[in-house]
């Protein structure tokens, strides 16, 4: 008995796919000959014929036996041609686009604009009315009143924002957009007061933002290590939130985080030096001294002034504490003093202590009056800052502290709210206990957005639980191109998670070829597709949500981004001719002119 052959059974699935193709084209072909004649007699005043495409394709004289053959050349034959080319390419295009547009490809799994609801217009405009009374009865709201721009759904033109009860960790390598698409459009569009930490400033969120936001509310620049070679015209008092001992050892803190890594604050030369530090701290804080009166403190152990002072204000316990210090073992008390010098030694520097003490002709800075402004506070620090960067994050710390109280006062709520934008955190703002200040900011319309280059960073300064509850408390989570740790890359890939994807399988056997379909689990984003995050996009975690992926929206492709442009090449010069002024020796250096 002769068994099947799959040669020949190839050969009619070949036949039959030659007769679809064949058909595909035939059939609008043919209804497009019968269209075209009936134009082209139409356009030429002759009878039109009955619908039959197929002889329209094959004898067109004998339906218009009226037109010429050069007419019934180009109606039924070059006409219907160029119609089905030009459809073919447009079809072609439409689905190049639709399904493998490169960086506008919509990925499958990742959330859709039904699964992100909460972070689209509608409702985030709903919630904006619910969050703050100013805006309950308004009939128009403007969006930048209902939330944080975090871009575009990908492949749409829908926006999504992060609402004004949202703590944000966005982790985005250096050029992927953080400040571009991120922190200087949350700033432009920020309806409340604004503070912003940084190490750059020419060219960067400083420059960019500086004019646009003195339209709105006064700018303070807190620049001690002259980044952006500002005017002082600002001075801070960093003693008066320390007349408390939870005050001072939180200012103590700042300095001791600013000068050691998380997994060091632990051992006994850095706590007590912070000890001593909140001790001198409290102090010169209730007799109303600057805090440059501590480093004299600190440089003569024996000074019984502070102790003094410590019992006059009924701090006694506090005062023996420091007593015991001083008059412990020498050996011992040189090295916790010596300790305490190195953390504070940034007060030395005459120009980095005129921006925390007394200014003649200087207004005073003070935070409980600035959270109820629209006013923007720069804070500028280098990398690695030691006891100056402890002053700024001092500085931001008492900010969001006074934003806490004024919106107890308020009623639990800023209204509109503060938008604290950490830009560099993990060098220039190391708030020890920031992971679990997040808990309840966003409750309190203070809106925290903590900028790193890697997740490993943040570990680094708050530890690896501190960086862990910080993300966890983070409802927004936003994560930009530059990814290069694989364990983190993982963990994104996992918390994305999994999708069907269809396998489909063909086998040959001596029956005949059969086709099988099944469905198995891929992830959705790999590990190395995280890796290779294309810049401009990102990806947005939102708490209870599907991740969605974003296309960034820069400053400079928004609406006015001319004028902020200038503005900031403007302020950017301004930077230049003040440091080049610095710089140029002056004609005293060299003695008299000839």
């Amino acid at each position: 008995m002769p068994q099947p052959n799959s040669t020949s059974t190839d050969g009619y699935d070949i036949a039959f796919r030659v007769l679809g193709v064949a058909l595909a084209i035939a059939v609008p072909l043919s209804n497009l000959a019968w269209l075209g004649g009936n134009l082209t007699a139409w356009a030429t005043n002759s009878p039109t014929a009955p619908y039959q495409p197929v002889q329209a394709l094959l004898h067109p004289d004998q339906l218009w036996p009226d037109l010429s053959a050069t007419t019934l050349l180009l109606g039924t034959r070059i006409l219907p041609v160029a119609v089905l080319v030009a459809l073919g390419i447009t079809a072609a295009l439409l689905y190049k686009r639709h399904r493998g547009g490169g960086r506008k490809k919509r990925i499958a799994g990742m959330a859709k604009q039904r699964d992100i609801e909460p972070l689209m217009s509608k409702a985030i405009t709903a919630k904006a009315r619910s969050l703050r009374p100013s805006l309950k009865d308004a009939k128009h709201i403007d969006a930048a009143d209902t939330g944080i721009l975090l871009g575009n759904l990908q492949g749409t033109k829908h926006e999504v924002r992060m609402g004004y009860e949202d703590v944000a960790v966005a982790i985005m390598a250096p050029r992927s957009g953080k400040t571009t698409s991120l922190a200087i459009p949350s700033i432009l569009n920020a309806p409340g007061p604004v503070l912003l930490t940084s190490n750059k400033a020419a060219g960067d969120a400083y420059t960019a933002t500086l004019d646009a936001r003195a339209e709105v509310g006064r700018t303070w620049s807190m620049d001690p290590q002259q980044i952006a070679h500002a005017e002082r015209a600002m001075w801070w008092n960093p003693l008066a939130d320390a007349k408390t001992l939870d005050g001072a050892g939180r200012l103590a803190g700042h300095f001791l985080a600013a000068s050691v890594d998380a997994s060091q604050q632990g051992d006994f030369w850095s706590k007590a030096g912070s000890n001593i530090l909140s001790q001198l701290f409290l102090a010169a804080a209730l007799d109303e001294r600057p805090i440059t009166d501590v480093m004299a403190w600190l440089a003569f152990p024996a000074d019984r002034t502070p102790l003094d002072i410590l019992r006059d204000h009924k701090f006694a316990a506090v005062a023996a504490q420091l007593k015991g210090t001083v008059e412990g073992p020498p050996e011992t008390r040189d090295g916790i003093y010596e300790t305490a010098r190195q953390y504070a030694a940034a007060l030395l520097n005459s120009g980095i202590a005129a921006w925390v003490t007394p200014q003649k002709d200087v207004p005073e800075f003070k935070p409980s009056a600035f959270v109820t402004s629209t006013d923007t506070l720069y804070l500028l620090s280098k990398d690695g800052g030691g006891g100056a960067s402890a002053l700024i994050a001092a500085c931001a710390d008492s900010v969001m502290r006074a934003a806490t109280a004024q919106a107890e006062r308020a009623g639990g709520r800023l209204d509109p709210p503060m938008l604290a934008i950490l830009d560099e955190a993990a060098n220039v703002c190391k708030i020890s206990d920031l992971p679990d200040l997040y808990s309840h900011l966003g409750s309190r319309g203070i809106i925290p957005i903590t900028i790193l280059q890697s997740y490993r960073q943040g570990q680094k300064v708050w530890g690896d639980a501190g960086m862990d509850a910080m993300w966890s408390a983070s409802t927004i989570k936003v994560i930009g191109s530059g990814i290069d740790d694989p364990d983190f890359a993982d963990k994104l890939s996992r918390l994305i998670g999994d999708h069907d994807v269809e396998t489909t399988s063909t086998s040959t056997s001596e029956s005949g070829k059969s086709t099988s379909v099944s469905m198995r689990q891929e992830r959705i984003l790999a590990a190395d597709a995280i890796r290779a995050l294309p810049k401009g996009t990102a990806l947005a975690f939102a708490t209870g949500m599907r991740a969605a992926m974003l296309d960034l929206r820069p400053w400079y492709l928004e609406p006015g981004a001319d004028e902020l442009s200038a503005a900031s090449a403007r302020a950017s010069k301004g930077i230049t001719a003040r440091a080049i002024a610095k710089a140029a020796p002056r004609q005293s250096d060299f003695g008299p002119a000839a």
